[in-house]
């Protein structure tokens, strides 16, 4: 019987330089910024009333952290705004690359229509919930006086959440300002260099963050494959497939071909996926331990690249700066 072998990963030399995938970033993509107005739940305790709490202890006021909450967050409505909001962000992330400066990630530019169209429709979605609260607001305010107490102060609440809740996005520019060209070269040659630094950055930290995600969710579905569990086959859940088909999709999408062996990686776990179905890894378990094998192999490739890294961007960062020998 005649056995498969695995194609070998291409050598990659450590120096080659990441100024293509650089560029390639600052031509294709956009900064974008996510922000959201949210009604705070909870309220920090005045002095006084931390004192008077602290009394029961035997301790000084000063001596605790307390915070009373405004309403109840199990309330069905509230739920959902929050479920929303994590929808939101989720979305934001999964359509972009981590940028070094806080609260900002790079979209690529002809996906910024898509962006901005369903970021609407969760616009939609978020004010129609904030209706549903607000109408149920008063119910949730006599319960927090009820729960409260001495502690429940009309004054922490609104009239109305209508204006309490909102999300807003924007696409910012994080170039060096052209002004300063004009008023001081100098100073913007400064921050023209940190800002190459920082979509260098963003280069490094999608790299780490694709072999790191790859890593877990091929690790999962190995260990799902592999052996019993109290002598049963082990529980395979159509998740363990389907996040990675979804990684695939993510993958092609935002790479910016930084590593060669990570695109290799992923061609070849895509090609040994593509066209199981979930069903057969359950019912067939030549195929099962056949896949296992072959992943598992796949993971020793993964795993020896999250080692080489570090070596290869201190190379990269020699490179960079002139210093490598």
């Amino acid at each position: 019987m005649s056995t498969l072998l695995e194609p070998e990963l291409q050598p990659i030399s450590d120096s080659q330089s990441m100024t293509d995938s650089v560029n390639q970033v600052r031509s294709d993509f956009a900064a974008c910024r996510v922000k959201f107005r949210w009604f705070g739940t909870t309220k920090t305790l005045t002095t006084e009333q931390k004192s008077r709490a602290a009394e029961s202890f035997g301790a000084q006021g000063k001596a605790i952290s307390a915070a009373k909450r405004l309403i109840d967050t199990r309330n069905e409505n509230y739920r959902a705004l929050t479920s929303l909001k994590t929808s939101i962000v989720s979305y934001w992330k999964e359509s972009s690359l981590a940028f070094p400066e806080p609260g900002i990630r790079l979209i690529r530019q002809d996906r910024i229509e898509q962006f901005d169209t369903r970021l609407q429709q969760y616009r939609n979605e978020l004010a129609e919930g904030v209706v549903k609260l607000d109408d149920c607001f008063a119910e949730l305010t006599e319960a927090a006086r009820q729960r409260l107490g001495s502690l429940y102060n009309h004054s922490d609440y609104p009239v109305s959440l209508r204006e309490e809740f909102a999300v807003e996005w924007d696409f910012p520019n994080v170039n060096a300002p052209e002004y300063l060209r004009r008023l001081n070269p100098e100073v913007y040659q400064q921050q023209a260099r940190l800002v190459a630094e920082r979509f260098e950055q963003t280069v490094a930290m999608a790299e780490e963050a694709f072999i790191q995600e790859l890593d877990q969710l091929v690790s999962h579905l190995v260990e799902r494959l592999s052996g019993d569990e109290d002598g049963k086959q082990k529980v395979f859940r159509n998740s363990s497939l389907t996040n990675l088909t979804s990684f695939f999709g993510r993958f092609r999408e935002l790479n910016v071909r930084s590593n060669q062996q990570l695109d290799q990686l992923v061609d070849r776990c895509e090609q040994l996926v593509s066209g199981v179905a979930p069903q057969s890894l359950r019912d067939n378990d030549s195929l099962r331990s056949s896949l296992c094998g072959r992943l598992s192999g796949l993971q020793s490739s993964l795993d020896q690249l999250m080692v080489e890294r570090p070596r290869r961007n201190i190379l990269r960062g020699r490179k960079h700066t002139g210093t490598e020998e």
